[in-house]
């Protein structure tokens, strides 16, 4: 395997023509929360790397889950009869969610302020987005749980498909036409998901 060539000449050749575009049409993503990262990313010093941004953010994202994994392992947390997760570790993730979310905004626009802007810098932002589509279904289940009052982990499992799926179906029809047009979905959900965790805490 050492010897395979898993990258062709041309293929390569691509990196240095390659350059970002997306189109943006939701109405929360334009107005409200690219001015709010406009104005965060102006904190942070140009010395600090994009790539690390994504990368904390990501981190944050895999701490909510597994501090949801310590406090309701099974799933039955939210079920009446059993030990409900403590109001605290609600506020605290629904804080450090917004916050993931914020520096998932932010991390392009650090790289296109500091001009380090790279297809592989985007490869990383997408593949570690790709796994955080994971994480924040499973984090969120919490807050319905599994029992009589709860979700099926059936239903949990149709939910992960269907994240995957248009995470999938969006970049890969920006494979066929050159932009990746960002669905409404994701700047919706994570606002509403920072509330909702609050909002259970109350």
């Amino acid at each position: 395997m050492a010897g395979y060539e898993y990258v062709s000449p041309e293929q390569l050749a691509g990196f240095d023509k390659y350059k970002y575009s997306a189109v943006d049409t939701n109405p929360l993503s334009l107005y409200v929360m690219h001015p709010f990262w406009n104005t965060i990313v102006k904190v942070f010093p140009t010395w600090l790397a994009p790539n690390l941004i994504t990368f904390s953010g990501f981190l944050l994202v895999v701490f909510n889950f597994l501090l949801m994994a310590y406090f309701d392992p099974d799933f039955y947390a939210s079920a009446p009869g059993h030990k409900h997760v403590p109001d605290w570790v609600w506020i605290v993730v629904g804080i450090l969610n917004f916050v993931a979310y914020t520096l998932d905004g932010v991390d392009g626009k650090q790289a296109r302020r500091t001009n380090s802007s790279t297809p592989l810098g985007e490869l990383f932002d997408h593949g570690l987005d790709s796994w955080s589509c994971v994480y924040f279904v499973v984090t969120v289940y919490s807050i319905f749980g599994r029992g009589s009052t709860g979700v099926s982990v059936f239903v949990l499992y149709l939910l992960l498909w269907v994240v995957l799926f248009s995470f999938i179906l969006s970049h890969w029809e920006k494979y066929n036409t050159g932009i990746l047009f960002l669905p409404w979905g994701y700047d919706i959900s994570q606002v509403t998901i920072s509330f909702v965790y609050i909002v259970t805490a109350v």
